[in-house]
């Protein structure tokens, strides 16, 4: 037993290394025995630093030093003001626009239009129409709203319930994204994302239930007993038709800038970065200059190695291009940040923005959201199974996307 515990060790430290600093041996019985909390982080904090300086000691390495620094701070302040004060301000009219629909019944017209789909479509009571048009005209987070109302989740089983959370994230920020890619001259590659978002969410849901229901059966039960009302579920506001409009009007509008704000730190961050290691130098002759939008192309070289791949599932003529779902795994608002780049150098087709939409709007940036959203829920159990079945749609998602694009251009 001794012997086999062991090797049960050494396994584990070759598969995560860190937990090698956390837990040693001791001599008397062979358990592991958990390190000092000081010590952990102080191990944990050198771990970092190696990694941290690893990485911007290459960047530095091919671009020199003072060319990585100014090309970092120049690429942030650039996408600052190009690309989210763009952002920010589809925000807050789109926010407008989405109060303004739901203060006057257009939701839940639409709802009662989507109503019929959801039962063979997702396996969830026809209400959860409400939760798809709310995410679309919003972002992730107001499912969870929803979810915790009596008079919604009444309707629900429990398995239902927590697939929610793949239900609702692929449709969140949706209405934003197809705004901002249709304001950019492809329309039509939006719309055709959106089929294929629809798409990969059926997938995501449907794969959550299935991985709930094996792993926790007895989810297979009512969320509740108590009486409720699905009338109960109201978003009017008091006063004259007049006082309504401009308060919905105001109040989407403070909402979206509320979403432009919260985008900022995923875009500066997140797209300086992935940009960094997906375009090359500005130079004529391939020389660093230290502008904008500058880096050393890893993401591109790697991706160009099996670009075969993504070619025939996404249809991407350009590695590059590979950089925009990476990104929609943690921001959506950070993905489409990098899209008027794409678009200067040229490798931008409506077939890229179908997958592109799709893409963002079913994964927008789910790895940063899932676990609050299920925690909240009080199933955190849960997380992996949410986020492996989110993964797998996303990516389907993707695929639908091209697939149906290279299926209207043959036909029309």
């Amino acid at each position: 037993m001794e012997e086999k515990h062991n090797k049960k060790n050494s396994l584990l430290s070759v598969l995560n290394p860190i937990e090698v600093f956390r837990h040693h041996e001791t001599a008397e019985s062979g358990k592991p025995k958990r390190l000092k909390f000081t010590t952990s982080r102080s191990i944990e904090a050198l771990i970092f630093l190696v990694i941290f300086f690893a990485f911007f000691g290459f960047l530095a390495y091919k671009m020199t030093l003072p060319n990585m620094l100014n090309t970092f701070m120049q690429t942030a302040y650039h996408l600052l003001l190009e690309t989210v004060f763009y952002i920010m301000a589809i925000c807050v009219l789109m926010g407008a626009i989405s109060k303004l629909l739901t203060e006057f019944g257009v939701v839940r017209l639409m709802e009662n239009i989507l109503r019929p789909l959801m039962k063979p479509l997702y396996n969830l009571p026809g209400v959860a129409a409400l939760g798809a048009v709310m995410t679309f005209l919003s972002d992730n987070p107001a499912i969870i709203s929803l979810a915790k109302d009596t008079n919604f989740a009444r309707y629900f089983k429990k398995y239902q319930l927590v697939s929610l959370t793949n239900f609702g994230t692929a449709f969140g920020m949706g209405l934003v994204v197809i705004a901002f890619m249709t304001g950019l001259g492809f329309g039509k590659g939006a719309l055709v994302g959106l089929l294929g978002a629809v798409i990969g969410s059926i997938i995501s849901t449907r794969l959550m239930q299935r991985f709930t229901l094996k792993s926790y059966p007895e989810m297979d039960s009512p969320v509740t007993e108590e009486e409720g009302t699905e009338q109960n579920i109201s978003f009017k506001s008091e006063g004259n038709a007049f006082q309504r409009f401009l308060n919905a009007m105001l109040d989407g509008g403070k909402s979206g800038v509320g979403i432009g704000v919260a985008i900022i730190p995923g875009v500066l961050c997140i797209s300086t970065i992935v940009m960094m290691l997906t375009f090359g130098p500005a130079g004529t002759n391939g020389e660093y200059t230290g502008v904008a939008y500058e880096g050393v192309p890893v993401i591109t070289w790697l991706a160009d190695k099996i670009n075969v791949v993504f070619y025939w599932l996404f249809g991407f003529e350009s590695g590059a291009l590979v950089s925009f779902p990476i990104t929609a795994l943690g921001a959506v608002g950070a993905a489409i940040g990098l899209v008027p780049k794409f678009i200067a150098d040229g490798i931008i087709t409506n077939n890229a923005i179908a997958v592109f939409t799709a893409m963002g709007m079913c994964w927008s940036g789910y790895l940063s959201t899932h676990t609050a959203m299920l925690d909240s829920l009080g199933y955190r159990k849960l997380i992996g199974k949410a986020i492996g079945a989110h993964t797998i749609g996303g990516l389907c998602a993707g695929v639908a996307a091209h697939w149906l694009w290279v299926l209207l251009a043959l036909i029309f």
